[in-house]
């Protein structure tokens, strides 16, 4: 069964950092690019960052750069993201998702996470 987890959420006071993982079962990662997404309450789901399959080449949403690191870690089949300085504004569920070789817009991947909480709040 193929499968992507999220992990790595919470609570967090602004300016805190979290790392997110999202982890693989029934296929090998390195094979597929990997996107970040998040939707916050009331919005639409957008594309924080990617990373593609071929290339390791990154891209990243202009509100989050400079904030959040996407990496991949094939011999643990997971691909993370990194991130610091967090703001209100970041407050979202975030997914992971997959797709052949290269990143693309939503929603056009194959495979979802179920998602996991990123709440930040003093």
């Amino acid at each position: 069964q193929l499968q992507l987890v999220e992990s790595g959420g919470g609570l967090v006071q602004p300016g805190g950092s979290l790392r997110l993982s999202c982890a693989a079962s029934g296929f090998t990662l390195n094979y597929y690019a990997i996107g970040w997404f998040r939707q916050a309450p009331g919005k639409e789901r957008e594309g924080v960052s990617c990373i593609s399959s071929s290339t390791g080449s990154t891209n990243y949403l202009d509100s989050v750069k400079g904030r959040f690191t996407i990496s991949r870690d094939n011999a643990k089949n997971t691909v993370y993201l990194q991130i610091d300085t967090l703001k209100p504004e970041d407050t979202a569920v975030y997914y992971c998702a997959a797709r052949s070789y290269s990143c693309s817009a939503y929603p056009n991947y194959d495979y979802w996470g179920q998602g996991t909480q990123v709440t930040v709040s003093s």
